[in-house]
Protein backbone atom coordinates (compact mmCIF):
# COMPACT_ATOMS: atom_id res chain seq x y z
CA UNK A 1 0.00 0.00 0.00
CA UNK A 2 1.44 3.31 -1.08
CA UNK A 3 1.65 5.83 1.78
CA UNK A 4 -0.18 9.14 1.35
CA UNK A 5 2.18 12.03 0.79
CA UNK A 6 0.90 15.50 1.67
CA UNK A 7 0.59 17.82 -1.24
CA UNK A 8 2.96 20.78 -1.05
CA UNK A 9 1.15 24.02 -0.28
CA UNK A 10 0.69 26.28 -3.25
CA UNK A 11 1.46 29.91 -2.68
CA UNK A 12 -0.18 32.31 -5.09
CA UNK A 13 2.08 35.17 -6.18
CA UNK A 14 1.48 38.34 -4.19
CA UNK A 15 -0.83 36.65 -1.59
CA UNK A 16 1.54 37.17 1.36
CA UNK A 17 1.78 40.87 0.62
CA UNK A 18 -2.03 41.14 0.42
CA UNK A 19 -2.42 39.42 3.78
CA UNK A 20 0.10 41.76 5.36
CA UNK A 21 -1.79 44.74 4.00
CA UNK A 22 -5.07 43.30 5.34
CA UNK A 23 -3.56 42.81 8.79
CA UNK A 24 -2.32 46.39 8.78
CA UNK A 25 -5.77 47.70 7.78
CA UNK A 26 -7.54 45.68 10.50
CA UNK A 27 -4.94 46.79 13.02
CA UNK A 28 -5.80 50.39 12.26
CA UNK A 29 -9.58 49.75 12.52
CA UNK A 30 -9.50 47.92 15.88
CA UNK A 31 -8.97 51.10 18.00
CA UNK A 32 -11.73 52.89 16.08
CA UNK A 33 -14.22 50.04 16.64
CA UNK A 34 -13.26 49.81 20.32
CA UNK A 35 -13.74 53.56 20.76
CA UNK A 36 -17.19 53.45 19.06
CA UNK A 37 -18.27 50.51 21.23
CA UNK A 38 -17.14 52.34 24.35
CA UNK A 39 -19.19 55.38 23.37
CA UNK A 40 -22.26 53.22 22.77
CA UNK A 41 -21.91 51.50 26.16
CA UNK A 42 -21.48 54.86 27.91
CA UNK A 43 -24.53 56.34 26.15
CA UNK A 44 -26.62 53.26 26.96
CA UNK A 45 -25.61 53.38 30.61
CA UNK A 46 -26.44 57.07 30.90
CA UNK A 47 -29.83 56.58 29.22
CA UNK A 48 -30.77 53.55 31.28
CA UNK A 49 -29.93 55.12 34.66
CA UNK A 50 -30.07 51.68 36.22
CA UNK A 51 -33.24 50.59 34.39
CA UNK A 52 -33.75 47.77 31.91
CA UNK A 53 -33.64 49.11 28.37
CA UNK A 54 -34.93 45.80 27.05
CA UNK A 55 -38.28 46.18 28.80
CA UNK A 56 -39.61 47.69 25.58
CA UNK A 57 -42.76 49.57 24.76
CA UNK A 58 -44.93 47.58 27.18
CA UNK A 59 -43.25 49.04 30.25
CA UNK A 60 -43.13 52.51 28.74
CA UNK A 61 -46.84 52.39 27.81
CA UNK A 62 -47.83 51.13 31.26
CA UNK A 63 -45.86 53.90 32.91
CA UNK A 64 -47.36 56.47 30.57
CA UNK A 65 -50.90 55.33 31.38
CA UNK A 66 -50.22 55.54 35.12
CA UNK A 67 -48.76 59.02 34.73
CA UNK A 68 -51.71 60.24 32.67
CA UNK A 69 -54.18 58.81 35.20
CA UNK A 70 -52.40 60.70 37.98
CA UNK A 71 -52.54 63.92 35.94
CA UNK A 72 -56.24 63.43 35.22
CA UNK A 73 -57.00 62.75 38.90
CA UNK A 74 -55.17 65.94 39.90
CA UNK A 75 -57.03 67.94 37.27
CA UNK A 76 -60.35 66.53 38.46
CA UNK A 77 -59.58 67.68 42.00
CA UNK A 78 -58.67 71.12 40.69
CA UNK A 79 -61.88 71.25 38.65
CA UNK A 80 -63.96 70.36 41.70
CA UNK A 81 -62.38 73.20 43.66
CA UNK A 82 -62.99 75.68 40.85
CA UNK A 83 -66.61 74.57 40.55
CA UNK A 84 -67.15 75.12 44.27
CA UNK A 85 -65.70 78.63 43.95
CA UNK A 86 -67.91 79.32 40.91
CA UNK A 87 -71.04 78.18 42.76
CA UNK A 88 -70.18 80.38 45.75
CA UNK A 89 -69.67 83.42 43.53
CA UNK A 90 -72.89 82.67 41.64
CA UNK A 91 -74.82 82.46 44.90
CA UNK A 92 -73.42 85.84 45.93
CA UNK A 93 -74.40 87.39 42.61
CA UNK A 94 -77.88 85.85 42.75
CA UNK A 95 -78.46 87.37 46.18
CA UNK A 96 -77.98 90.85 44.66
CA UNK A 97 -79.33 90.43 41.13
CA UNK A 98 -82.78 89.10 40.29
CA UNK A 99 -81.83 88.15 36.71
CA UNK A 100 -78.94 86.04 37.96
CA UNK A 101 -81.21 84.41 40.52
CA UNK A 102 -83.76 83.52 37.82
CA UNK A 103 -81.09 82.05 35.55
CA UNK A 104 -79.67 80.07 38.45
CA UNK A 105 -83.10 78.65 39.30
CA UNK A 106 -83.66 77.64 35.68
CA UNK A 107 -80.28 75.91 35.55
CA UNK A 108 -80.84 74.13 38.84
CA UNK A 109 -84.12 72.77 37.47
CA UNK A 110 -82.30 70.78 34.80
CA UNK A 111 -79.24 69.84 36.85
CA UNK A 112 -80.74 66.59 38.11
CA UNK A 113 -81.66 65.21 34.69
CA UNK A 114 -78.29 66.37 33.33
CA UNK A 115 -76.43 64.41 36.01
CA UNK A 116 -74.82 67.50 37.50
CA UNK A 117 -75.92 66.80 41.07
CA UNK A 118 -75.45 63.72 43.24
CA UNK A 119 -78.34 61.28 43.36
CA UNK A 120 -79.31 58.68 45.97
CA UNK A 121 -82.11 56.15 46.14
CA UNK A 122 -83.16 52.56 45.61
CA UNK A 123 -81.63 50.82 42.64
CA UNK A 124 -79.34 48.08 41.36
CA UNK A 125 -75.68 47.15 41.12
CA UNK A 126 -74.66 45.15 38.04
CA UNK A 127 -71.21 43.54 37.77
CA UNK A 128 -69.63 42.30 34.53
CA UNK A 129 -66.35 40.40 34.71
CA UNK A 130 -63.97 38.35 32.57
CA UNK A 131 -64.14 34.58 32.86
CA UNK A 132 -61.84 33.23 35.60
CA UNK A 133 -58.62 31.63 34.44
CA UNK A 134 -58.42 27.85 34.56
CA UNK A 135 -55.63 26.32 36.66
CA UNK A 136 -53.85 25.05 33.54
CA UNK A 137 -54.39 28.29 31.64
CA UNK A 138 -56.52 26.64 28.96
CA UNK A 139 -59.66 28.11 27.43
CA UNK A 140 -63.13 26.53 27.48
CA UNK A 141 -63.83 24.16 24.60
CA UNK A 142 -64.32 26.07 21.37
CA UNK A 143 -63.49 29.44 22.94
CA UNK A 144 -61.14 32.09 21.59
CA UNK A 145 -59.27 34.58 23.81
CA UNK A 146 -61.80 37.27 22.87
CA UNK A 147 -64.68 35.08 24.07
CA UNK A 148 -63.61 35.11 27.72
CA UNK A 149 -63.35 38.88 28.24
CA UNK A 150 -65.95 41.63 28.63
CA UNK A 151 -66.38 43.80 25.54
CA UNK A 152 -67.74 47.24 24.84
CA UNK A 153 -70.93 45.77 23.39
CA UNK A 154 -71.61 43.90 26.65
CA UNK A 155 -71.29 47.01 28.82
CA UNK A 156 -73.28 49.10 26.36
CA UNK A 157 -76.07 46.52 26.20
CA UNK A 158 -76.47 46.56 29.99
CA UNK A 159 -76.34 50.37 30.21
CA UNK A 160 -78.91 50.78 27.42
CA UNK A 161 -81.24 48.34 29.15
CA UNK A 162 -80.94 50.23 32.43
CA UNK A 163 -81.76 53.53 30.74
CA UNK A 164 -84.68 51.89 28.93
CA UNK A 165 -86.01 50.77 32.32
CA UNK A 166 -86.43 54.42 33.30
CA UNK A 167 -83.46 54.77 35.65
CA UNK A 168 -83.05 58.23 37.17
CA UNK A 169 -79.26 58.03 36.97
CA UNK A 170 -76.51 55.60 35.94
CA UNK A 171 -72.81 55.34 36.75
CA UNK A 172 -69.99 53.04 35.65
CA UNK A 173 -67.11 52.59 38.07
CA UNK A 174 -68.58 55.51 40.07
CA UNK A 175 -68.37 57.74 36.98
CA UNK A 176 -71.75 59.41 36.40
CA UNK A 177 -73.04 59.02 32.86
CA UNK A 178 -74.55 61.96 31.02
CA UNK A 179 -75.99 62.38 27.53
CA UNK A 180 -72.56 62.72 25.91
CA UNK A 181 -70.83 59.89 27.79
CA UNK A 182 -69.32 57.26 25.49
CA UNK A 183 -68.66 53.67 26.58
CA UNK A 184 -65.59 52.45 24.70
CA UNK A 185 -63.24 49.52 25.21
CA UNK A 186 -59.77 48.66 23.95
CA UNK A 187 -59.38 44.93 24.50
CA UNK A 188 -60.85 44.44 27.94
CA UNK A 189 -59.93 47.92 29.19
CA UNK A 190 -62.76 50.43 29.53
CA UNK A 191 -62.20 54.04 28.43
CA UNK A 192 -64.57 56.44 30.15
CA UNK A 193 -64.28 60.20 30.71
CA UNK A 194 -60.59 60.20 29.83
CA UNK A 195 -59.61 57.43 32.27
CA UNK A 196 -59.00 53.70 31.94
CA UNK A 197 -60.66 50.96 33.97
CA UNK A 198 -60.07 47.23 34.22
CA UNK A 199 -62.70 44.56 34.93
CA UNK A 200 -64.77 43.80 36.85
CA UNK A 201 -66.96 46.63 35.57
CA UNK A 202 -69.62 47.80 38.02
CA UNK A 203 -72.74 49.57 36.76
CA UNK A 204 -74.89 51.24 39.42
CA UNK A 205 -78.26 52.86 38.83
CA UNK A 206 -80.98 54.60 40.79
CA UNK A 207 -84.34 53.26 39.68
CA UNK A 208 -86.92 50.53 40.13
CA UNK A 209 -85.00 47.23 40.49
CA UNK A 210 -87.92 45.19 39.15
CA UNK A 211 -88.13 47.37 36.03
CA UNK A 212 -84.39 47.08 35.46
CA UNK A 213 -84.47 43.29 35.76
CA UNK A 214 -87.45 43.11 33.39
CA UNK A 215 -85.69 45.24 30.77
CA UNK A 216 -82.50 43.18 31.05
CA UNK A 217 -84.59 40.07 30.46
CA UNK A 218 -86.14 41.34 27.20
CA UNK A 219 -83.08 43.05 25.72
CA UNK A 220 -81.80 41.15 22.64
CA UNK A 221 -78.29 42.51 23.16
CA UNK A 222 -78.21 41.39 26.78
CA UNK A 223 -79.47 37.97 25.65
CA UNK A 224 -76.43 37.62 23.38
CA UNK A 225 -74.17 38.53 26.29
CA UNK A 226 -75.90 36.00 28.56
CA UNK A 227 -75.25 33.27 25.98
CA UNK A 228 -71.53 34.03 26.30
CA UNK A 229 -71.90 34.03 30.09
CA UNK A 230 -73.38 30.55 29.93
CA UNK A 231 -70.90 29.21 27.38
CA UNK A 232 -67.64 30.70 28.61
CA UNK A 233 -68.15 31.50 32.31
CA UNK A 234 -68.17 35.30 32.11
CA UNK A 235 -69.27 37.08 35.27
CA UNK A 236 -72.73 38.70 35.30
CA UNK A 237 -74.50 39.55 38.55
CA UNK A 238 -77.48 41.83 39.27
CA UNK A 239 -78.07 42.87 42.89
CA UNK A 240 -80.83 45.02 44.33
CA UNK A 241 -79.53 47.90 46.43
CA UNK A 242 -81.61 49.78 48.98
CA UNK A 243 -79.33 52.81 48.95
CA UNK A 244 -77.42 53.62 45.77
CA UNK A 245 -75.24 56.75 45.76
CA UNK A 246 -74.39 58.26 42.39
CA UNK A 247 -71.86 61.12 42.33
CA UNK A 248 -72.44 64.22 40.26
CA UNK A 249 -70.79 64.38 36.87
CA UNK A 250 -67.61 66.42 37.24
CA UNK A 251 -66.18 66.50 33.74
CA UNK A 252 -66.35 69.05 30.96
CA UNK A 253 -69.66 69.85 29.30
CA UNK A 254 -68.09 71.32 26.18
CA UNK A 255 -68.61 69.28 23.01
CA UNK A 256 -65.45 68.89 20.98
CA UNK A 257 -66.91 67.43 17.78
CA UNK A 258 -70.65 68.19 17.93
CA UNK A 259 -72.52 71.44 17.60
CA UNK A 260 -76.17 72.20 18.32
CA UNK A 261 -78.45 72.49 15.31
CA UNK A 262 -79.82 75.91 14.45
CA UNK A 263 -83.46 76.47 15.34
Amino acid sequence: MTPLVPRPATVRPGRSADRSADRSAWGALVPVVALAAGLLFATSGQTAQGSDLRAGDVTELSTLIDQRNEVIAAQEDQLAQLEEQTEALTDQAASRDGAVAAAQAEGDGGALSAGLVALTGRGVEITLDDAPRRPDGSLPAGARPDDVVIHQSDVQAVVNAVWAAGADGVAIMDQRLIATSAVRCVGNVLLLHGRTWSPPFVVTAVGDPAAVRAQLAVSPQVAVFEQAVEAYGLGFAVRDRADVVLPAYGGSLDMAYATPSEG
